[in-house]
């Protein structure tokens, strides 16, 4: 049978719980608030939004001890097969892995493995918006000079951190992914916001 695609919405009495319990497990990123008496949108939350929230949470409360932890014992983050583009990857061949592995965003490495920056879909997206997409042979470096001036550069961070620092970090400079590199800026893998609202909210051991 055809696909039926779900609207999942909200309405207020739902619990933050359930919130970030239905984007982490429907893995989606937005979530309407419905007023189930007129039906109108009140207003819709992201995983960014949630994040900056729990971080304001949770400095007004005493910290729970897992936020002393690092990204390595608490098992946050994805480590194996990530995908990754070199400098020189043509945007045609990094939209291809975009579709086939699923990921929002791939590191870019130089010959050392060392990252350099990062291609994520919104990079695609404002390719698109410049109408420089008829061009797909042009390196993945060539496509990012296009990039407005305010990219500060690929945010970077360690699995020996504690968890706060991440939040810290993802929440200040409103990005939705750190890459964790060792101490030679070599990728070892991504933590995303909703890896670390998956770990937040979800038993030990459960899958989303």
């Amino acid at each position: 049978g055809l696909y039926e695609p779900q609207f999942l919405f909200l309405s207020p009495p739902h619990s933050l719980f359930d919130a970030v319990s239905s984007l982490i497990r429907n893995k989606i990123h937005r979530l309407p608030v419905i007023d189930p008496d007129s039906g109108n949108t009140l207003y819709i939350l992201t995983h960014k939004r949630i994040l900056k929230f729990l971080k304001l949470f949770i400095a007004e409360v005493p910290k729970p001890e897992f936020m002393a932890r690092t990204l390595e014992e608490l098992q946050i983050g994805t480590y194996s097969n990530i995908a990754v583009v070199s400098t020189s990857t043509p945007i045609y061949v990094a939209l291809g892995i975009f579709v086939q592995h699923r990921v929002s965003a791939l590191p870019v490495v130089d010959d050392s493995g060392r990252v350099v920056d990062i291609y994520s879909k919104f990079d695609v997206i404002n390719l698109a918006a410049e109408k420089t997409y008829n061009n797909l042979d042009v390196t993945v470096t060539r496509a990012l000079q296009h990039r407005s001036h305010y990219f500060e550069g690929v945010l970077k961070c360690y699995k020996h951190e504690t968890l706060e620092a991440i939040i810290n970090r993802l929440v200040e400079a409103e990005v939705h992914r750190l890459v964790v590199v060792d101490e030679s800026d070599v990728v070892k893998g991504i933590v995303s916001l909703s890896d670390i609202l998956q770990a937040l909210v979800l038993p030990e051991g459960s899958e989303p």
